[in-house]
């Protein structure tokens, strides 16, 4: 169940590689462009980067099953 009050935001690395998303709630009249910069320089671009990485599952679609 998800919370009514809460946006996604996407931020990007600085060098522009990688995406990520910001899910947050934020108080009326915030400058949610600074609350991105601010959310992409604390981000941890280097474990996410690792995380890519290491993700390397690739799915091919559903077979069906043959009975015999």
């Amino acid at each position: 169940m998800a919370l009514a009050n809460t946006k996604r935001y996407r931020i990007q690395s600085p060098d522009g590689k990688y995406h990520a998303t910001v899910i947050a709630v934020l108080p009326k009249g915030t400058d949610v462009d600074a609350y991105l910069a601010d959310a992409a320089k604390r981000h941890d671009w280097d474990a996410h980067e690792e995380a890519q990485k290491l993700h390397t599952k690739v799915r091919v679609g559903q077979q069906k099953q043959r009975k015999r």
